[in-house]
């Protein structure tokens, strides 16, 4: 015999696997079950997708961006002392420190041209991004000071039809003269360099569009900001301390530097991801409530079927606190089994577009997945919510309303 505080499952789970006089509310109780697996295995795919694609997107630029990029409130170009610059290096959590420097520029190849940015580099930057693994063409190399070398972005390579080959052509960089005022005379106006390239990366479009990469000294003379930063790029010796980091390098440099991670450096983008997310999950939540619902089908016909079972229960001293808690448990035994099947159905699915690729973004890269435990959370509670609620109604409403017609008839 079951114990006392074990009897309304033990009569919900009878109820739930035993022959119903009415063969259509087996069929019904199995339509709720999958009606929950099904919006279970969808939230489990999705919200893993989101995760996978927030995923590859960050290892995109984890090529490019630094752990940590500092840069002035107001000013484009600023100077830090050395004081300050051996502050932020003996930092706890400093791995490696980088001069950088930005500007837009119109190059020139041959016949071509392209308005692109230049982008001026430390030396350690090589060891601070994953760069010299995105080279398509040529050699990771920035040359040194008397001879310097450019890396080129695969879309700025395109756009001037670079050839590295041709050893007799470099790329003529031109940029505004800072303080030159309105003139006729191009030379007055403008200042240029030239470089040899030496490779061409390609990482994503954004990037690959956009930038061409030199060494610092060359960029900081090109625009003649000697001396001077748009940026300070930071190499974390632990990424998951980086607001710690944040914090203490916030106290050196004062309110007027802001000191962005890598998702605050691209904020826009993340929160367009999570919210594409987040409004998935809505309507995959709405749309599991409308599958719920055949749970208050099911649990409807279960209490007219079952309606002489409910008389003799009473005469065997069942209150009604107990008839409703049966019939409770009853849905949520329904909920419980359509989650548990939809999370192996998910996984499943999961697991193959993992390692053999269902759904391809390209011929060559399969779409990205990442399973997350807190989305397991989520998901369990937002199922068992909704079936929790679609089970209250018959198991206290409902059932009180048929008792009173099981008496009177």
């Amino acid at each position: 015999m079951p114990k006392v505080n074990s009897f309304p499952f033990f009569i919900a789970r009878r109820y739930l696997f035993s022959r119903k006089s009415t063969h259509v509310i087996q069929i019904i109780s199995a339509i709720s079950v999958l009606g929950v697996m099904v919006g279970s295995a969808a939230l489990i795919v999705l919200l893993s997708a989101f995760n996978g694609l927030e995923s590859w997107v960050i290892g995109l630029y984890d090529a490019f961006d630094s752990d940590i990029k500092i840069t002035h409130t107001d000013d484009k170009f600023f100077r830090l002392s050395d004081d300050q610059i051996k502050r932020i290096a003996a930092l706890e959590e400093t791995a490696l420190l980088m001069p950088a420097i930005e500007e837009n520029a119109l190059a020139t190849y041959g016949d071509a041209s392209f308005i692109c940015a230049v982008k001026g580099v430390g030396p350690a930057f090589v060891r601070m991004s994953g760069i010299d693994s995105m080279i398509t063409d040529g050699s990771f190399s920035l040359g040194n000071d008397s001879f310097p070398q450019a890396l080129v972005g695969a879309g700025v390579a395109y756009s001037l039809s670079l050839n590295l080959r041709n050893a007799f052509t470099g790329i003529d960089l031109y940029v505004p003269r800072p303080g030159a005022g309105y003139t006729l005379n191009p030379t007055e106006a403008f200042q240029s360099a030239v470089i040899r390239p030496s490779g061409i990366f390609q990482i994503q479009p954004e990037v690959d569009t956009r930038y061409i990469i030199v060494p610092y000294g060359f960029a900081s003379r090109l625009f003649s900001r000697e001396g001077m930063f748009s940026a300070l790029e930071v190499k974390l010796r632990n990424s998951f301390n980086g607001k710690i980091f944040q914090e203490q390098a916030q106290a050196v440099l004062g309110p007027k530097f802001k000191i962005q991670n890598r998702f605050q450096q691209h904020e826009l983008l993340y929160k367009i991801i999570n919210s594409e997310k987040w409004a998935v999950y809505l309507i995959l939540t709405f749309i599991l409530v409308i599958a719920v619902f055949n749970i208050i089908g099911s649990m409807t016909m279960l209490i007219v079927d079952k309606r002489y079972d409910i008389r003799t229960l009473e005469s065997l001293g069942a209150d009604q606190p107990t008839l409703q808690r049966i019939f409770f448990l009853e849905g949520m035994l329904i909920s419980v089994i359509g989650l548990l099947l939809g999370c192996i159905a998910g996984f499943v699915l999961i697991y193959l577009q993992d390692r053999v690729g269902l759904v391809m973004i390209s011929e060559l890269e399969a779409y990205p997945v990442q399973f997350r435990w807190p989305d397991l959370i989520l998901i369990g509670l937002t199922v068992l919510g909704i079936g929790a609620m679609a089970a209250w109604f018959p198991a206290t409403r409902l059932l009180k309303r048929y008792k009173l017609g099981f008496r009177e008839s």
